[in-house]
Formats: structure tokens, C-alpha cells, sequence
């Protein structure tokens, strides 16, 4: 603070130095402390700069929200084995074409080699793990995923979805964060679906299969697509959400039911071509997973696929079909096992549930027979607990619960003990609802 010539107290700034009449607010503290205007913008602009490298340093992403470092694909693997059972070539195959794929997006604006993407073809039947495989890769790497059916898109112009819808559903993941999204995950479910009717794509207007393939080929393969806020069909009067795919990792999946037919008669071919026996080893008897390991861009061909999207889909992994040990193994082994979850909701209620050897064996017996894989483990175990989740959080007795495989193959009550070791009984409802009445 100081006077002048008129007797004026003039105060100055404590940081910049300047005084009342050089800045247009001057801010007083305590102990004779002032700040102007200008020093709180610059200090404001200092403060966010700090946060925001904190920030990004804290959760050790970059503005794109990809990680620095990508996890090396023996990470990306360790981490799919704590909640895969099975499928270790696709694991594999999984983790190297993800590592390099978002290696190459942090590589982008740093060399003048373009690296081109590569999307994924997953081949399997129904219930092996394809969904899950990419839901827990999106999960790990902490990016935008949605999960689209090939089965409800047409192309423009006719009944169904356009297929640039598939796009707003990871934009609504992303909590529309556009930047967000186009570094995500799009899984597409059931793309056999979509394959060739004919093999003359000419005899009729083929809208789900040879169609759709078309409208997916630029999408898959990166553009700038406009994606309408509200879903449904694009129309001329509405505004659009501008998305660029170039980035986004499409995988694909399908059972793709009669592939092993055009794969064995190529083997076959091969084989009598190279002078071996034709019949040696490709005889009705063998397995059709193991025929799967074998497809080839030329299978996906005959079976239906363009050219032109086989393309697009340069990684094309084959799924095992899950046998019985592989079954128990996804319902106990794994972080977040069937078993465990169970478990765990009986606890809340105070109450021990128990399988037996048996009952898991049982559980996965059910679900091979129902051709339903380790997506039908699920609806056994609901079958099976029904009656007892119904009818013991009312009671206070009961400490243990024990299922048995008669419990799963015949729908009876499963062991019910009080902490003393004493069976409680309590009455099977509805019994028609299991198919026991006449």
C-alpha cells in the first residue's frame, strides 16, 4: 500500500504488483494481502492445467482414453484365464490381435506406415464363450462395448434396423462421448445369419443376408458414418451424430451350423490331391470342433460370406464345444463362477449352499443335453433352486442348503439342515411347474 501526491491510498496487487487503477478488480485478504483479477485467472489456468495431468496420471489413461502402455498380450491373457474356462487358442489369438490393435491407435499419428485394422471372426456353437470372451476384453481394457444381432439389421430402405444403429449403442455406452466410442468394442452376434441365400446373388433382393453384409463393409472397415441420436431410420430432416469407425474393433461371431460340411470336403479334397488316402481321418466320426480349427477364408466363402466382408475379418478364430469337465469347471472355477454367485446370495440370507460332485455333473449334463452350452448353466441352476429361494428368506431355521443330482435331474427338494444338523421340511409348491402332475 501506498499514497500519492493527492493523499490517495493506493493498493497493489501482492503477486503481480500492480495497483487498483491497472487492473479492474482488486481483491483484498487477510494481513494487508491483495490479488487482482488477472492473477486469479492465471493462478485458475494453473490449477487445472495440474488437475488434469493428475488426472490423467492417476488413472494412467491418455485424452483418448486408452492407456499409455497396452497390456502385453500375456496380461491380456492371464486375465482372460481367470474368468474363461477352455478355449486357450482363442484365448491366445484373442489377446494378440486386441494388443495390437490398440498399439496400433497410439501408433497412429507417429509413423507414416498406415497400420490397417484387424477385426475379428469368431467361429463356435451356441454357448462357448464367444459373447463373454469380448464382453471381459472391453471390461479389462476399460472401453466402450455394445453387443449388436446380425439378425435384426436390413439394408436402408426396407423393414429392420440400419445397421448404423449398431454404432449407437456404443455411442449410449460411451455415455455419448464420442472420442470415447471410437475407441471401443462392437460385438455382433449370430453373422452366420447374414450369409448368401444363394449362390447367385442375383435371383432375389436378399435385405438380411447378402444385403446387410454390403451396408457393414464400410463400417467395419472405418469411416465416418452419421448415426441418428434417436435410433430408428435416418430421414432428411434430423440431425446426426458424426462417428468415426477407423479406430473401433468390430468382433464378429456365429455358430455358422453346416461349416464343418464345406470344411471336410476341402480337407478331403486336399488330402486326395497330396496323394493320401481321402478317407483317412475325415470320416463322419470326427469331431466338429475339430473340424473348426481348420476354417479357412474359403470355408466362410462357400458357406455364404462376400468376399469383400471376409476381408474385413482378417483374424478368424475357431471355438471348441464344451464337454461335461469343462462345464464344471465354468461353474466353479472361475472369479465370478455360477457356484460363487449363488453362494453368494445365500449368504445375505445367513444360509450355507452346497453342491455335490454330483449335482455339478448333473448341472452340466443338462445343459449339453439341452445343446444350450454354459449359457443354459444358468437357467438349470434357477430351475433347480426355484422352490427354496422362494421359501427361505422367510425363515430364520435354516443354515444349509445341499443340492444333490437328484435335486437337478428330478426336480426334487434340495437337503435343508439347521445349524444343528436337523432337516427342515418344507413342502414342494407347484409341483406342475416341474411336469410331475398328471
Amino acid at each position: 500500500m501506498a499514497t500519492n501526491r493527492t493523499n490517495r491510498v493506493q493498493y497493489h496487487c501482492s503477486f503481480c504488483g500492480k495497483n487498483q487503477d491497472q487492473v479492474r478488480r482488486l481483491i483484498a485478504g487477510p494481513g494487508a494481502v491483495y490479488i487482482c483479477d488477472e492473477c486469479v485467472d492465471l493462478c485458475r489456468e494453473i490449477i487445472d492445467e495440474e488437475s488434469g495431468s493428475a488426472t490423467t496420471a492417476a488413472s494412467g489413461k491418455t485424452a483418448t482414453g486408452l492407456s499409455d502402455r497396452v497390456p502385453p498380450p500375456k496380461s491380456i491373457y492371464d486375465h482372460l484365464q481367470e474368468y474363461v474356462v477352455g478355449q486357450e487358442q482363442a484365448k491366445k489369438v484373442l489377446s494378440v490381435a486386441v494388443y495390437n490393435h490398440y498399439k496400433r491407435i497410439g501408433a497412429a499419428a507417429e509413423h507414416d506406415i498406415e497400420l490397417e485394422k484387424s477385426n475379428i471372426l469368431l467361429v463356435g456353437p451356441t454357448g462357448v464363450g464367444k459373447t463373454y470372451l469380448a464382453k471381459t476384453l472391453a471390461k479389462m481394457l476399460d472401453v466402450p462395448f455394445s453387443i449388436a444381432d446380425a439378425t435384426a439389421l436390413t439394408e436402408a430402405g426396407y423393414v429392420g434396423e440400419d445397421v448404423e444403429n449398431i454404432l449407437l449403442h456404443l455411442i449410449q455406452a460411451a455415455d455419448f462421448d464420442i472420442q470415447k466410442a471410437e475407441r471401443g468394442i462392437i460385438y455382433i452376434d449370430e453373422i452366420d445369419k447374414i450369409a448368401r441365400k444363394s449362390d447367385n446373388p442375383s435371383i432375389t433382393r436378399d435385405v438380411s443376408g447378402e444385403g446387410v453384409q454390403q451396408a457393414l463393409l464400410k463400417i467395419i472397415e472405418g469411416c465416418v458414418a452419421n448415426v441418428p441420436p434417436q435410433g430408428g431410420r435416418k430421414h432428411p430432416h434430423q440431425d446426426f451424430l458424426q462417428i468415426n469407425t477407423a479406430n473401433i474393433l468390430f468382433i464378429c461371431g456365429g455358430a455358422f451350423e453346416g461349416l464343418e460340411n464345406h470344411i471336410e470336403k476341402r480337407l478331403t479334397r486336399d488330402h486326395v490331391r497330396l496323394g493320401f488316402q481321402a478317407q483317412r481321418g475325415f470320416r463322419g466320426t470326427r469331431r466338429k470342433d475339430e473340424l473348426m480349427t481348420h476354417v479357412t477364408h474359403d470355408d466362410l466363402l462357400e458357406f455364404g460370406l462376400i468376399p469383400e466382408f471376409v476381408g474385413r475379418l482378417p483374424m478368424v478364430v475357431g471355438l471348441q464345444s464344451l464337454d461335461e469337465g469343462s462345464l464344471v469347471k465354468i461353474l466353479t472355477e472361475p472369479k465370478n463362477a455360477l457356484v460363487k454367485q449363488y453362494q453368494r446370495y445365500f449368504q445375505m440370507d445367513g444360509v450355507d449352499l452346497v453342491f455335490t460332485d454330483d449335482a455339478l455333473r448333473a448341472i452340466a449334463e443338462s445343459a449339453i443335453k439341452h445343446k444350450t452350452g454354459a449359457r443354459g448353466l444358468r437357467t438349470v441352476l434357477e430351475e433347480t433352486l426355484m422352490e427354496v429361494m422362494y421359501e427361505i428368506p422367510g425363515r430364520g431355521d435354516v443354515k444349509k442348503c445341499v443340492v444333490n443330482a437328484d435335486s437337478v435331474l428330478n426336480k426334487t427338494r434340495p437337503l435343508l439342515l439347521t445349524r444343528g444338523g436337523q432337516e427342515v421340511d418344507i413342502p414342494v409348491a407347484n409341483q406342475e411347474l416341474h411336469g410331475e402332475t398328471a
